[in-house]
């Protein structure tokens, strides 16, 4: 039986772009922050039926994105590095959960640190380095239409 995150008091957030044809992803407030979560499905496993890496990393890469950008908030942020550590293995139907914590902000970065469970078991745990961007600018220093 998969795992129903609505029956549990998570929502959805809007997505876009990659999220979009990875996701639903899930989210609940906590006292903490933000607790965030997907279903696997089929398509997120490898040919070992497991849940892929790439999947995982994709998802803590947005989870921790958003928690430091909850931290420098109302400026944006990209991921500069991202270290992962895969620890076990999940499968189709499990909920996998993940929670971002932002260990240190300075003028120009945000170091994070997260980990994926489900359940009582880690998955994997990661750390990173997000990039502080000017307000309205983007990597490539052109400027954002905040109008739309």
């Amino acid at each position: 039986m998969t795992f129903d995150p609505a029956a549990q008091g998570w929502t959805t957030w809007q997505s876009v772009g990659l999220t979009d044809l990875v996701g639903p992803f899930w989210m609940r407030q906590e006292a903490k922050g933000f607790a965030y979560g997907f279903v696997v499905e089929e398509r997120h496993l490898n040919r070992g039926r497991i849940t892929h890496g790439g999947m995982i990393a994709t998802f803590l890469d947005i989870v921790m994105g958003r928690t430091a950008h909850d931290a420098i908030r109302p400026r944006s942020c990209a991921t500069v590095q991202l270290n992962l550590h895969y620890v076990s293995a999940s499968h189709a139907g499990e909920f996998i959960e993940a929670r971002g914590e932002t260990i240190k902000t300075t003028q120009t970065l945000v170091f994070s640190r997260g980990a994926c469970t489900v359940g009582d078991r880690t998955v994997a745990m990661a750390d990173g380095l997000w990039k502080i961007l000017s307000p309205g600018r983007r990597l490539d220093g052109t400027s954002v239409d905040s109008s739309k």
